[in-house]
């Protein structure tokens, strides 16, 4: 087929396949391979079903891992690669995206002759055919997990490590924040009903809607024109935790890709709001959020852990400090996580999130609070820190946040992933106390 264009539904199993394996076996990320790739297909179907692909197949790496070793006589070796992300594409299609078999084994074995290899092609339709009659084996959620981090899940969450693991392995629901200075839920609401998109407000979620169907971004209505965004409800219970005075000074300290920030500004557009992340990329990406949305703010390319390079002098009333993390607790929307988090990345950043906690306190008025939030499930990472944060710290004090921002641990709160349909997050809000 060289010189030719391909199909399309073979054009997309391509993509899928390339992707995969660049994620599975070339420690890419996700969200940068997906980013080039999807681009290069003209349809939103085709990238659409490419994002399925890739998801559903990384999510269900175990099972579909349980099955080549079972029905292969021995493993691929390192060369056949991408023989091996096109089976992890093709199974995927058929268990957990159930999609038309006929259709996807046809695309699937004429994507591994796109691919180079049409001597395995017969090898390709017989897996296919295999996991189509007997669905792919069973296997225990936590089977994706790598073996340290699984027990690090285990030791810090014994009653809940299952319900995690499991959480972790399927599609998250779609979660709307409705701008509230366009439009409210409630009439955002029925114009989904009207385009036929089925959705719900939740009660102590003021500008959420629920959505349990996937949808691309850019076909909700009014997206454009800043009405909505997506934003997990986790994400958006941030705003609640920081509660800045009205039009207060506040600090987002590490603000890529911007949705906390354009959040509180919608809640209050009077707010005088510094947003600041250490890389001019991801800024840009918070200067296009807030465009869409209608918001102004101060963004500033700067290290939240420097001040002395960037901070004027005058304190902050409200500090927010959503701080690099394992992510351990968005893994169902970032499962390659699992593929690519060391000990030696937890440690890293326990230290990095030490020194921003230390480096932005000063910059806090008597009186004013700080918010530490991340989407880690891992101890190490939230309660200790915070704990750790408060012993050594002097006008430090810790205020309770109520119980529907997750389990009581330590000084903060922890949603696990999955409880009430969100994310996993951690929040902790810390009072400068008066001089």
């Amino acid at each position: 087929m060289s010189g030719r264009p391909l199909p399309p539904g073979v054009a997309v199993r391509v993509c899928a396949a390339r992707v995969l394996d660049a994620v599975l076996h070339r420690g890419r990320s996700l969200k940068a391979e997906l980013g080039s790739a999807l681009p290069t297909l003209s349809d939103p179907r085709d990238r659409a079903l490419v994002e399925a692909i890739c998801f559903a197949a990384l999510r269900q790496r175990a099972r579909c891992d349980a099955a080549l070793a079972a029905w292969m006589p021995r493993p691929l070796p390192r060369r056949d690669a991408p023989l091996r992300a096109l089976l992890h594409a093709g199974m995927a299609q058929l268990d957990p995206l159930a999609l038309p078999p006929h259709a996807a084994l046809a695309a699937t074995v004429e994507a591994a002759r796109a691919l180079g290899r049409p001597h395995q092609a017969g090898l390709v339709n017989a897996l296919l055919r295999r996991a189509q009659r007997e669905g792919l084996p069973a296997a225990a959620p936590e089977a994706a997990w790598p073996g340290w981090l699984c027990d690090r899940v285990r030791a810090d969450w014994p009653a809940h490590a299952d319900a995690i693991f499991a959480a972790s392995a399927v599609q998250a629901p779609t979660w709307l924040r409705v701008n509230r200075r366009r439009t409210t839920p409630a009439a955002y609401a029925a114009r989904l009903g009207a385009a036929g998109i089925p959705a719900q407000a939740v009660d102590g979620l003021p500008d959420a809607l629920r959505i349990d169907v996937p949808v691309a971004p850019a076909t909700l209505p009014g997206f454009a024109e800043g009405e909505v965004s997506v934003q997990d409800a986790a994400a958006q219970r941030v705003a609640d935790a920081l509660a800045p005075p009205p039009g207060g000074r506040v600090l987002d300290a590490c603000a890529a890709p911007g949705g906390k920030s354009a959040h509180l500004l919608e809640r209050d557009p009077g707010l005088r709001l510094t947003a600041i992340d250490v890389d001019a990329r991801r800024l840009r990406r918070v200067a296009e959020t807030h465009a869409r949305l209608g918001l102004g703010a101060d963004l500033r390319v700067a290290d939240a852990a420097s001040p002395a390079t960037w901070w004027d002098g005058v304190p902050f009333d409200a500090i927010l400090v959503d701080a690099p993390c394992s992510a351990t607790g968005i893994v169902r929307r970032q499962p390659d996580v699992l593929l690519h988090r060391r000990p030696s990345d937890v440690a890293a950043l326990v230290a990095l999130q030490a020194r921003l906690l230390d480096a932005l306190w000063p910059l806090l008025a008597p009186g004013g609070w700080l918010v530490y939030a991340t989407c880690s499930i891992l101890r190490a990472e939230n309660a200790a820190q915070v704990d750790a944060f408060l012993a050594r710290t002097a006008g430090a004090q810790a205020c309770a946040l109520p119980p529907d921002f997750g389990h009581a641990d330590g000084a903060g709160r922890q949603r696990l992933p999955g409880e009430a349909g969100m994310d996993g997050f951690f929040y902790a809000r810390i009072r400068r106390t008066p001089d």
